[in-house]
C-alpha cells in the first residue's frame, strides 16, 4: 500500500474515503493523541481530510486541522504543536486525478519501514481502539501553521541586501505560498506564476520540469529577475531557473547545495540515482558522499546521523537536518536566494558542473515488481558490479545505469551516465533493451 512517498494512487480507485476513514483509525490505534492534518489544493483533499479526522477522532485522538497548507508546513507543525504525527493529504506531483496520505512523525520525518508496516498492519486486520461516545478525540482549527513556517524560513537565512533580488515564484496552483510569503518578506522583489490555489493544476502540471516550466523560464529570462522558483503541488519539491532562462538540474542543484553544506569530514546523503558529479563537488570540499534508496524517507533516516549535514535527490527534495528532516521546498528556495545574493548568478555558481552526460527515461507499467524480479535475475547473470539496494545500478568502467521500479506511479524508470553524451545513450539503450526484453511481458 506504502510507496516511497506514502500512499498514492487514483481517487476513487486505490485513494477513497473509506481508506482515509480506516487509515484514521489504524493511526489512532497506535497510542497517538493528538495528529495534525493538512492538505494541498485539490479538491478532493476535502472530503479525505473528513474521512481522516473522523477515524482519528473516534479512536479518541485529538486533531488539529491546519487546512490548504504545503507538506513542509504540516509536517514540520507536527513538532512545533506539540503533536504525535501529522498527515498530509496530498499526492505532490501526481496528475489531478490522484491524492494519497503522507505520515509524519513528531521529528519531523516521514514515518519509516517499521511503523508503516505497523500501521498497515492494524489497517489490513482491521485492528481499531474505537473509544465510547464521550471520549472521541477533539477538533480545533490552527491558523497560525504558516505563519509559524514562514518565521523559521526568517530564522534559517540571513540575506543581505534583498531588496537588489528579483525573484519569479511558479506556484504551480499548489500550496507554496508561504515561498512567495517568506521572500516578500525578506525585502525581494516577487512576481508570481499559477499562484491561484486550484488542484485541477491548469497552468502547468504539477511536477516541475523543463517541460512543464517554459511559462517560468520565458519569463526570468525575458526581465531582469536574478532567478526563478518552481513548487510541486504541495511544495516539498523546489526547482530553480538561473538568471539566463536555463532550468537547472536537479543534479546540478544537489551539488550546488551539497559544495554549500559540506566540510571535510561530513557526509551528504543520495539516493542511487544521483549524478556522479555530486561525489566530484563534494570530495572538492573533503567531504563524502552516502548513496542510499530512492525517496526522502530514506535521505531523511540517513540525515539522523550526526556527520550528514545535506541530503537531496535530484528530483527536488532537499533536506537540511539542522533545520528539519521533511523535505521543505520552501526553505530550499530561500536558501537559494541566499547562496544568489551572497555569491552571484546561478549560471556562474554551476559554471563548471559539467563533464558528465545523466539521461532518464521512463517506462509505463502495470507489472512494475514481476518485471524487476525478471530484470534483476538477467542482470546479475550478466554484469560483475550490480547494486540491488533498490532495483538495480550496473558500475561498468566509463559509466552506469539503473532500472528502478517508481514508488508512486505506475512505472519503470531508467537512468544512464557517462563522460560524453553517445556513451549516456549507450548505457540508457542498453538499459531499455534489458527492460523491454524482460518487462513488458506480463
Amino acid at each position: 500500500m506504502f510507496g516511497t512517498s506514502g500512499i498514492r494512487g487514483p481517487v476513487g480507485d486505490i485513494v477513497t474515503s473509506d481508506l482515509a476513514l480506516r487509515l484514521g483509525r489504524g493511526l489512532g490505534s497506535t497510542n497517538a493523541e493528538t495528529v495534525v492534518v493538512g492538505r494541498d489544493t485539490r479538491a478532493t483533499g476535502e472530503f479525505l481530510e473528513d474521512a481522516l479526522a473522523a477515524g482519528l477522532r473516534e479512536s479518541g485522538v485529538d486533531v488539529i486541522r491546519v487546512g490548504v497548507a504545503s507538506t513542509p508546513t504540516i509536517a514540520r507543525n507536527v513538532g512545533w504543536l506539540g503533536a504525535d504525527a501529522g498527515v498530509s493529504i496530498t499526492a505532490s506531483h501526481n496528475p489531478p486525478a490522484d491524492n494519497g496520505l503522507k505520515f509524519w512523525g513528531a521529528d519531523g520525518r516521514a514515518f519509516d519501514t517499521e511503523r508503516r508496516r505497523s500501521l498497515i498492519q492494524g489497517v489490513n486486520a482491521c485492528a481499531f481502539s474505537l473509544v465510547p461516545w464521550d471520549e472521541a478525540g477533539s477538533q480545533r482549527t490552527d491558523t497560525e501553521a504558516e505563519e509559524r513556517h514562514v518565521e523559521a524560513l526568517l530564522d534559517a537565512v540571513g540575506v543581505p541586501n534583498p531588496e537588489d533580488l528579483s525573484v519569479v515564484v511558479d506556484v504551480g496552483h499548489g500550496a507554496g505560498g508561504v515561498t512567495v510569503e517568506a521572500l516578500t518578506r525578506l525585502g525581494c522583489h516577487v512576481t508570481t506564476l499559477n499562484a491561484q490555489e486550484d488542484g485541477r493544476f491548469p497552468g502547468r502540471e504539477s511536477e516541475p520540469t523543463a517541460e512543464t516550466c517554459t511559462a517560468l523560464q520565458a519569463t526570468v529570462a525575458g526581465t531582469d529577475a536574478d532567478l526563478g522558483i518552481a513548487h510541486d503541488g504541495d511544495a516539498d519539491r523546489m526547482m530553480a531557473v538561473a538568471e539566463d532562462g536555463t532550468f537547472l538540474s536537479g543534479d546540478a542543484l544537489l551539488a550546488l547545495f551539497a559544495g554549500e553544506a559540506v566540510s571535510p569530514g561530513k557526509r551528504i546523503a543520495v539516493p542511487l540515482n544521483t549524478s556522479l558529479l555530486v561525489d566530484e563537488v563534494v570530495a572538492r570540499h573533503g567531504g563524502s558522499v552516502e548513496r542510499t534508496r530512492v525517496g526522502d524517507v530514506y535521505i531523511a533516516e540517513t540525515a539522523t546521523d550526526p556527520d550528514v549535514v545535506f541530503g537531496g535527490e535530484p528530483s527536488g527534495a532537499w533536506i537540511w537536518p539542522d533545520e528539519t528532516l521533511c523535505p521543505d521546498g520552501p526553505l530550499a528556495a530561500v536558501k537559494l536566494v541566499e547562496l544568489v545574493a551572497t555569491r552571484g548568478r546561478l549560471s556562474e555558481l554551476t559554471a563548471d558542473f559539467g563533464g558528465y552526460t545523466l539521461r532518464r527515461e521512463k517506462v509505463e507499467t502495470d507489472h512494475k515488481e514481476s518485471t524487476m524480479e525478471r530484470v534483476q535475475a538477467r542482470v546479475t547473470a550478466e554484469f560483475d558490479d550490480v547494486q540491488t539496494m533498490d532495483g538495480v545500478r550496473v558500475a561498468v568502467d566509463d559509466g552506469w545505469f539503473l532500472i528502478r521500479a517508481s514508488g508512486t506511479q505506475p512505472l519503470i524508470r531508467i537512468t544512464a551516465e557517462a563522460p560524453t553524451a553517445d556513451r549516456a545513450d549507450e548505457l540508457l539503450a542498453r538499459a531499455g533493451d534489458i527492460l523491454t526484453g524482460e518487462a513488458l511481458e506480463a
